[in-house]
């Protein structure tokens, strides 16, 4: 859809970063977002929220008006309309405001209203972190290439925690907490992952002893997950740096956001995609 006069104007000021206003914008936002979402937190505040109950509904209401202008004006200059309706930061958008419309319709939609948290997702949008989307997508791409690793050492955990469970039903008992295997098994889970809620614990000496063992095991697998993607990691760093090559002396190694070369200090190309050959 053409954008001429007040729509591109919005448009720019709205979506855009690159113009005084449009930077003025972004940074009013955020602090309605942070101020918006501090209320949230003090509404739930028994000692606070009762106290000044008037003041925060009013806030509430002021702030809703102010993000519900702001949607509908993105709704009015945008390029595709349709588009951003659907996407994933027009809907955190609308379910920012949602619920307090609900709550005027519906008995019992206030409790929605912790829906309202999603306004801080919105941040990551204005503050436009574009320096830190390439580190980003390194981490997710080490995490999808570990996935099967991590799948096989999470079922040799299961396996483990289904073992000492068993165990630890047949040495202790229902007598002592351990009413049925399941149980045994998060006990297991608990102990292993050295959260220790203590809400079961072994009363026999042999049953102490299982669980001793239990603990130490559990130190000793905590790091092995860390290990794995913090290995895949590296090996994709690795990886993303060889695609940066200097055009003047072809040394490669380069991090993503060097603007020159570390080897002759020529001026390194802004954009460089290059196909991986696996």
């Amino acid at each position: 859809m053409p954008q001429t006069g007040v729509r591109k104007w919005l448009n720019e000021v709205i979506f855009g970063t690159d113009t005084p206003a449009g930077k003025a914008f972004d940074v009013f936002l955020i602090w309605a977002i942070l101020a918006s979402v501090a209320l949230v937190l003090m509404v739930t505040v028994e000692r606070v929220g009762s106290r000044h109950r008037e003041v925060f509904f009013l806030l509430e209401w002021v702030f809703t008006g102010l993000f519900t202008v702001e949607y509908m004006l993105r709704i009015y200059c945008s390029v595709n309309r349709r588009a951003y309706i659907f996407s994933f930061y027009g809907l955190v958008d609308l379910m920012a405001i949602l619920p307090s419309y609900l709550a005027l319709i519906f008995t019992g939609a206030s409790t929605l209203l912790v829906i309202r948290m999603l306004r801080v997702l919105r941040i990551f949008r204005i503050l436009k972190l574009i320096h830190f989307t390439n580190d980003a997508n390194i981490l997710m791409r080490s995490l999808w290439q570990s996935r099967r690793r991590i799948l096989v050492f999470y079922s040799s955990v299961l396996v483990l925690c289904i073992i000492f469970g068993a165990i630890m039903y047949l040495v202790e008992g229902p007598a002592n907490g351990y009413t049925s295997i399941p149980k045994s098994v998060y006990w297991t889970i608990v102990t292993i992952t050295t959260v220790g809620f203590g809400d079961i614990t072994p009363q026999t000496s042999l049953g102490q002893t299982i669980a001793s063992m239990t603990m130490l095991i559990g130190y000793s697998i905590i790091a092995v997950p860390t290990g794995i993607v913090t290995a895949e990691l590296a090996s994709e760093i690795s990886r993303e740096r060889s695609l940066r090559r200097c055009d003047n002396c072809s040394h490669a190694g380069h991090d993503a956001d060097a603007e020159y070369c570390k080897h002759c200090g020529y001026k390194l190309a802004e954009e460089r995609v290059l196909t991986r050959g696996h």
